[in-house]
């Protein structure tokens, strides 16, 4: 493998992980537009049609190639895009718990399908990587009764989310030649419509309450859009089609992480020795995936000399 081919996978990882950790923040714009009087679907829908006004100019630039693009970029767009919305709405459905574990189940199908579709073997250091992942969230959501099966709608909303989210994380790498930008608002445009229809069903009536709050938080949302949505979901359409969906969807798991932090820092939430330790796991499964590989890359002769000692 050439070396900035190398450098470009050691980035993405590094890209993933960032997204993921990004990720971990979006829960404050949802919870203020909540508080603030836009029901948490619409919530969802407000934080993704505005993303997708802002690249409409974009969007109609590159028109053309996103049309000749055909298929394949709008099934990657629809699967992240319903994923993104049932992970968002499942959360009304059904408890955090619930929700962040039946999703996070990502490395497991990614690399599972990778394995079937791709051909792609599952390594040590992936397997090393889901576990101590799992091990780290596991810990940080405090299951003492086993692991938590689907029970309700919300529940098989999220754990549908994961399983189509590792769906998209194969398309991506069966198709890397797509342009990061293409992905980005194709994502966008698909995901709005989902919310859209999401929010509708589960809250017909839009009061004029609910018109007046949306103006009134468009002086903060927008910035939010510009500077942390769009960006996550750009650098997460870079990142994962160079990546095989295990290892991206254990790099994702920073979210979990930035999750816990933010939410003890801004809720006084209990922030212990579990927590800590949750994270650690995580943050070393991470590690497993992104300076493993670094190491082998910068020193090979060493690595094959521990290698042969092993």
């Amino acid at each position: 493998m050439q070396l900035n081919q190398i450098g470009s996978k050691n980035l993405a990882r590094l890209a993933c992980a960032l997204a993921g950790g990004m990720w971990g923040i979006v829960w404050i714009p949802l919870r203020a537009l909540d508080n603030a009087g836009i029901p948490g679907a619409w919530a969802t829908s407000l934080l993704h049609l505005i993303p997708a006004l802002i690249l409409l100019p974009l969007v109609l630039l590159r028109f053309t190639k996103i049309k000749a693009a055909g298929i394949p970029l709008q099934a990657i767009g629809s699967s992240l895009g319903i994923a993104m919305m049932l992970y968002s709405t499942a959360f009304l459905y059904t408890d955090i718990l619930h929700a962040v574990l039946l999703y996070f189940l990502i490395p497991i199908w990614g690399a599972l399908l990778a394995k079937v579709w791709l051909k792609e073997p599952i390594s040590k250091n992936r397997i090393i990587g889901i576990v101590l992942g799992l091990s780290g969230m596991l810990v940080i959501l405090n299951i003492d009764q086993g692991f938590p099966v689907p029970r309700n709608i919300g529940d098989w909303m999220a754990l549908a989310a994961g399983m189509i989210w590792a769906v998209a994380a194969n398309l991506l790498r069966r198709y890397p030649h797509y342009q990061a930008l293409d992905i980005t608002t194709t994502w966008f445009y698909w995901c709005s419509g989902f919310s859209v229809i999401v929010a509708y069903i589960s809250h017909p009536h839009v009061g004029p309450e609910t018109v007046d709050a949306v103006f009134n938080v468009l002086i903060w949302v927008l910035p939010i859009a510009f500077l942390v949505l769009i960006p996550i979901y750009f650098i997460a359409a870079w990142g994962t089609p160079k990546l095989n969906p295990g290892t991206s969807g254990i790099l994702f798991m920073t979210e979990i992480s930035v999750c816990t932090i933010s939410a003890t820092l801004l809720t006084n939430e209990p922030f212990g020795l579990r927590e800590i330790l949750g994270v650690g796991l995580i943050t070393a499964a991470g590690l497993t995936e992104v300076v493993i590989p670094i190491i082998t890359t910068v020193f090979p002769s060493r690595h094959k000399r521990l290698s042969r000692k092993h």
